[in-house]
């Protein structure tokens, strides 16, 4: 038995059990993929994948066993490696942050530049994808760090903090019909075209249950990942604008006006999320710390070592 060929049972189930892919994946042929499988199914003396002829379809029962194991002795190898660099090159090194443009454009500058100024020495890479995709790399380990408002704290593999709360708020133009109302109500709102986010993103879900909570169907006729689009467009005319209140600057949307609606949609959490058994440099306790000065690294560790996941730092 070799890492290799516990790195093929691993890549051949996140390669839909094509060996094509598997092999490109790996930088060897599809026949040496085949023979590293055959070797270690003889090795153990059972059969880990379901075949149809020369097709690999699935895992067997101890094929899904084996996967467990496999995906935690290479997160432990790779978990070595990072240990060895943290005490040869205390300072220096590579931190992945995945997270969403909305925390990206946001919430992160001030802690990006505050640990840039610390680290000068750590390449921060800033990867924004969506909440799903955020969760993938953060369970396949290309990410260190997963902050968003969606989707992490569903998923058992990861440890999730809360890292600050905020309010969905309306935008409008100077001359709107809605700013003469002396109590913005959602049967207001939904008179008009709505421009907001997209599913699944920035807190989309609880403005939909809002909606539909109130029994009003809103005519959403456009959405977008950006608030700054969202934005572009509610100047042009074509609608009310919902975002995220941290998304609306005074002084650059000077056209516009804010409208406080913390009185008909629920709050939101963005959280900051990290896969238990994934060693974290000291570098990495640091950011999460720059983002909420709660978040120790003894805070954190004590919730990585737990078996639960944990939404509070009490």
């Amino acid at each position: 038995m070799n890492f290799q060929q516990l790195r093929i049972v691993r890549e051949t189930v996140r390669q839909n059990f094509n060996l094509t892919e598997v092999g490109n994946a790996l930088f060897t042929s599809q026949s040496g993929v085949s023979k590293h499988i055959k070797d270690l199914e003889d090795e153990l003396g059972v059969e880990l994948f379901v075949r149809k002829g020369k097709r690999l379809l699935g895992l067997t029962d101890p094929g899904k066993e084996l996967l467990e194991i496999v995906e935690r002795m290479l997160l432990d190898a790779k978990n070595i490696k990072q240990l060895a660099e943290q005490f040869a090159n205390r300072d220096q090194g590579m931190l992945t942050v995945a997270t969403t443009h909305t925390q990206a454009r946001y919430a992160l500058p001030r802690v990006v530049a505050g640990f840039k100024h610390e680290f000068p020495k750590v390449h921060l890479a800033l990867h924004q994808s969506s909440p799903h995709e955020l969760v993938h790399l953060l369970k396949t380990g290309e990410a260190d760090i997963g902050i968003a408002t969606e989707a992490l704290d569903d998923e058992p593999e990861l440890v999730c903090f809360p890292y600050y709360e905020w309010h969905h708020a309306v935008v409008v133009t100077q001359n709107h019909p809605l700013l003469e109302q002396s109590a913005l109500t959602l049967e207001s709102l939904a008179d008009y075209p709505i421009i907001t986010y997209h599913e699944g993103f920035t807190g989309r879900a609880k403005l939909d249950q809002a909606f539909a909570a109130a029994g009003l169907v809103p005519d959403i006729v456009l959405t977008a990942l950006d608030a700054d689009v969202i934005k572009t467009y509610v100047e042009l005319g074509l609608g009310v604008g919902i975002l995220a209140s941290m998304a609306f600057d005074p002084r650059k949307d000077d056209g516009l006006v804010l409208l406080d609606t913390q009185h008909l949609f629920p709050q939101n959490v963005t959280r900051i999320a990290v896969r238990r058994g994934h060693y974290l440099r000291a570098f990495a306790y640091r950011f999460m710390e720059l983002c909420s000065s709660q978040l120790k690294e003894s805070v954190i560790r004590n919730s990585l070592n737990s078996r639960s996941r944990t939404d509070d730092l009490d």
